[in-house]
C-alpha cells in the first residue's frame, strides 16, 4: 500500500486548537443609524481568537453582546483540543450543541464567529491567503456602497454619495419604507435625490428591510423603475416568501433577500421558492464560511446569484471562491468599524477588492489592540 507523503499527512492531521477567547466591543456611530423598521447609535462586534502552534485566527459577527457567553459556555469546548483543520466536523458539533439553545440569532452568530476564526486559523498554519485555500474563483470581487440610512438628512446623504463616487464606486444603496413604509414622500424624494447625485451611469438599489406591504411594494417600485432602480431588497418581510415571489414578478427590479438565514435549509427553501432574483447569506449569521459556501452551491444548483451581506472583510475572500457571487455590500457601519479595529483592511477604490493580493496569510487582517482597546466592553 503506497503510504501517504509526509506534507499529505500534516495536511489532514491538522495542530490541535489551544486556546480561544472572546472579546466584546462596542462602536458609536458617527452619525444616528436608521431603516425601515429600527434605529441605532451603536454598533456590537463579538470577537473570536484561537491559537494553535504559534499561530493565531480570528472570526467575528455583529449583533448583541450575549453572543459572547454562548462562544464562551457552549462551544470552547467543541473547538479546543480538536484538530485545527477539521472545520467541518467543528462546524457540525457546534451546530448541534446549540440545538436547544435555539439555534437562529444569537447562538447561530456564536457558531458563525467560531467557524471563521477557524478558516483564519487554519490559511495562517498553511500560510496561505484565505481565498487560496478555498480555490479562487476569481481575482476581484465587485463591490456595492451601502448605507444611505433613513436617518441622513439631505446634506448627509448626498456627502455619503459623493464619497462613493470619487473612490470609483458605481453600485450604491439607500435605505427606503421609513417608519414601516408611511413616508413614501420621502422615500422618492431620497431616491430621486440618490439618483442625481450618483448620477445616471450608476447601478441604484434600494433597501426596504421588509417595511412595505405586498402591494405597496409594487406601486413603489414601478415608479423607481423611472429612476432606474435595479436592486429591491427585502421589499416585504423575507420571511414572507409568498410575498417576495409576487412582488418578484410584478417588478422589473431584482428582488433580494437571505440576510437572515440562520442556516442552510433557509437558503434552500428561499432559492427554491422562486422568491429571489439573488440570494443573499450573512457569513457572520449564517453558520461562518462552512455554511456560506454551502449556500453558494445551492443558489448556483438554481440558477441564482449569491450577493455577501454585510461585514466585507469577512466576506471578501469567500466571495471570490465562488462562480456565481455577484457582489459583496460595503456597508458604511461595518467599513467604518473594520477600518478601525483592524490592519489589513481592503481598498475598494474603482468598485473591486482584490482578498489575497498582499500574500498576507488568512483573510489578512489583524486587530488594532490599541484602538480596539478603546471599544472593549467585555
Amino acid at each position: 500500500m503506497t503510504q501517504p507523503a509526509p506534507q499529505a499527512q500534516a495536511l489532514h492531521n491538522g495542530p490541535a486548537v489551544e486556546h480561544l477567547s472572546v472579546s466584546v466591543y462596542r462602536v458609536p456611530t458617527d452619525l444616528p443609524g436608521g431603516d425601515a423598521t429600527l434605529t441605532w447609535n451603536s454598533t456590537t462586534l463579538v470577537l473570536v481568537e484561537l491559537a494553535a502552534a504559534g499561530e493565531r485566527g480570528i472570526g467575528w459577527t455583529y449583533g448583541s453582546a450575549a453572543t459572547a457567553p454562548v462562544v464562551e459556555h457552549e462551544l470552547t469546548d467543541l473547538v479546543v483540543g480538536k484538530d485545527a483543520f477539521g472545520i467541518p466536523a467543528a462546524n457540525d458539533r457546534m451546530s448541534r450543541a446549540v440545538r436547544n439553545t435555539g439555534r437562529p440569532g444569537i447562538a447561530a452568530g456564536a457558531v458563525s464567529a467560531v467557524d471563521t476564526a477557524l478558516w483564519d486559523l487554519k490559511a495562517r498554519l498553511l500560510g496561505l491567503p484565505l481565498v487560496r485555500l478555498l480555490g479562487s474563483a476569481r481575482d476581484e470581487v465587485a463591490v456595492y456602497a451601502s448605507g444611505g440610512l433613513t436617518t441622513y438628512d439631505d446634506t448627509q446623504l448626498e456627502q455619503q454619495l459623493r464619497g462613493w463616487t470619487e473612490q470609483g464606486i458605481d453600485r450604491v444603496k439607500i435605505k427606503i419604507a421609513e417608519s414601516w413604509g408611511r413616508q413614501e414622500a420621502r422615500d422618492l424624494h431620497r431616491t430621486r435625490l440618490a439618483r442625481r447625485t450618483a448620477g445616471d451611469a450608476a447601478e441604484l438599489y434600494v433597501d426596504a428591510n421588509g417595511g412595505y406591504t405586498r402591494k405597496q411594494a409594487v406601486r413603489m417600485a414601478a415608479v423607481m423603475a423611472d429612476l432606474g432602480v435595479i436592486w429591491l431588497e427585502e421589499p416585504v418581510s423575507s420571511d414572507d416568501l409568498a410575498g417576495l415571489r409576487e412582488v418578484r414578478d410584478a417588478v422589473t427590479a431584482d428582488v433580494a433577500a437571505g440576510e437572515y438565514g440562520y442556516d442552510l435549509p433557509y437558503f434552500a427553501r428561499m432559492a427554491a421558492s422562486g422568491a429571489v432574483d439573488c440570494l443573499q447569506a450573512d457569513v457572520t449569521r449564517c453558520g461562518g464560511i462552512t455554511v456560506w459556501l454551502r449556500a453558494a452551491a445551492v443558489a448556483e444548483g438554481l440558477g441564482l446569484h449569491i450577493s455577501g451581506h454585510c461585514a466585507p472583510h469577512l466576506h471578501a475572500h469567500v466571495a471570490a471562491a465562488v462562480p456565481n457571487t455577484r457582489h459583496l455590500e460595503w456597508f458604511h457601519d461595518h467599513v467604518r468599524i473594520e477600518t478601525m479595529l483592524f490592519h489589513g483592511t481592503l481598498d475598494p477604490q474603482g468598485g473591486t477588492v482584490t482578498p489575497g493580493a498582499s500574500g498576507e496569510p488568512g483573510h489578512g487582517l489583524t486587530l488594532n489592540r490599541a484602538a480596539a482597546d478603546c471599544h472593549r466592553t467585555a
